[in-house]
Parts: C-alpha cells; sequence; structure tokens
C-alpha cells in the first residue's frame, strides 16, 4: 500500500511536565522539523495529523491538515494511541520529557531553602509501547515506524542501538551539539538508519528540504518491506 492510501501521523515539539501551576520541565525542541514533515507528509499521503506540544502560534498557522495539542508526555502518548489504524505511518518527531515531577505541587513552590530536591519518575516510552501493540495486534502488523533521536556523543551506537530496543523502521538520528542542527534553528544535519541495514547520512540543509528526504525514504521503506517482505 504506497503512502497515497496511508493515514501518517507526525508528532513534533516538546511535552512540559508541571511542577506546580507556573513551573514546568520541558526541553529545547521548537517543532520546527515536525511541523516540515506534516507538510512534506500532506503532500503525498491520504490523510496526515500532526500532535504536538506547546510551539509559538506562527509555527502552527495556515495548516492545511487536522491537529491536535497536547502537554505531558502520557497525554502525547494517549493522542498517538488514539489515531493508530491499519497501514498508518507514525513519525515521532516531537521532544518528549523522559521524566516527570513524581508530584505536582497544588500551589507555586515558594522559595525557602538553599536546595529544593525533586522527585522524577520515568515517563512512558511511547515508540517502544506502540512497538509492543504493533507486535501483539496482526491489524497493525504493516504500521511502519520512524522515530528520533538528539544525540551528542556516540551516535552511531546510540542510533542502533534505539532502532533494535524499539523495534523501529527507521530512525532519524540528529547532532544537537552542533549550533546549526537541531533545536531552535531552521537547519538540521540528520542520518536515517534502517531496519535493514541502510544508512543515509543528510548533509546540513533546511528543516523543509530535510523533511522532503525524511518522506522519500519512508515510501521507498514502505515499497521495499511490501514487496520483498521484509521484517
Amino acid at each position: 500500500m504506497p503512502l497515497r492510501d496511508r493515514k501518517v501521523i507526525v508528532t513534533g515539539g516538546p511535552t512540559v511536565e508541571p511542577l506546580d501551576p507556573v513551573r514546568f520541565i520541558s526541553n529545547r525542541s521548537t517543532g520546527k522539523m515536525g511541523r516540515a514533515i506534516a507538510d512534506a507528509a500532506y503532500m503525498r499521503a491520504r490523510e496526515v495529523v500532526f500532535i504536538h506540544g506547546p510551539m509559538h502560534e506562527s509555527l502552527l498557522e495556515h495548516t492545511p491538515y487536522r491537529m491536535v495539542e497536547i502537554e505531558s508526555t502520557v497525554e502525547l502518548l494517549d493522542a498517538v494511541l488514539s489515531e493508530l489504524q491499519p497501514d498508518c505511518v507514525l513519525i515521532m518527531a516531537a521532544a518528549p520529557a523522559d521524566y516527570r515531577p513524581a508530584e505536582k505541587s497544588p500551589v507555586k513552590i515558594k522559595k525557602k531553602e538553599e536546595e529544593l530536591t525533586l522527585r522524577l519518575v520515568k515517563n512512558p516510552d511511547i515508540l517502544k509501547t506502540v512497538a509492543d501493540i504493533r507486535g501483539k495486534n496482526s491489524a497493525l502488523r504493516n504500521m511502519f515506524l520512524v522515530g528520533f533521536a538528539a544525540e551528542m556523543e556516540n551516535i552511531e551506537n546510540y542510533a542502533m542501538r534505539k532502532l533494535v530496543e524499539k523495534d523501529l523502521d527507521f530512525i532519524c538520528v540528529n547532532d544537537v551539539g552542533r549550533h546549526d542542527a537541531g533545536f531552535g534553528v531552521d537547519t538540521n544535519i540528520v542520518t536515517i538508519f534502517s531496519r535493514w541495514g541502510e544508512r543515509l547520512e543528510l548533509p546540513l540543509l533546511s528543516k523543509k528540504d530535510i523533511a522532503l528526504r525524511i518522506i522519500d525514504c519512508v515510501e521507498e521503506g514502505i515499497t521495499k518491506k511490501t514487496d520483498k517482505l521484509l521484517p
């Protein structure tokens, strides 16, 4: 089934995990990469939905596809699971928080002591959860999963480990240690690893161009899995 007959679910932006009514834990993701991928997918897919965390309003304007706004990682997981369907494509370009505060204060935490200790608990791994569901549900067997990883060292080793552990079809890795790639800028450098051993290094490009190349790879990957019955 080609991409034009499939639903594409794209996630983007950060998640926020509240400490109290005014403070939260988050990260530097802007959602630019996710928005660019959703735009690129819309030109080729049957349906696109963009599930996003808090983003600047200018990045959410003039979207021809459906959008779902979330805040926390748990909310992101729930939104993703509600959108899954047979033969869909999930591209997880969002940057969900790995941990959340164990407790949320109902009132603003006052500055009292010299030190403040926070206890964090691990958030669910969204891609691993989806992969596990795919493995157990025959109706979702042909779902195509694409993960993202923002790394600063041992990039290839971490990428290959995540590709296997999360049972992904592709993983797109970018070096966020560079000032001209990753969070907060309009350019990126991405290496795409596939589950069947292929590797594609994309040089410094605009995020729009990176997004188009990713969608190219997704289309090619779907064809390979379908034609060659790859795992």
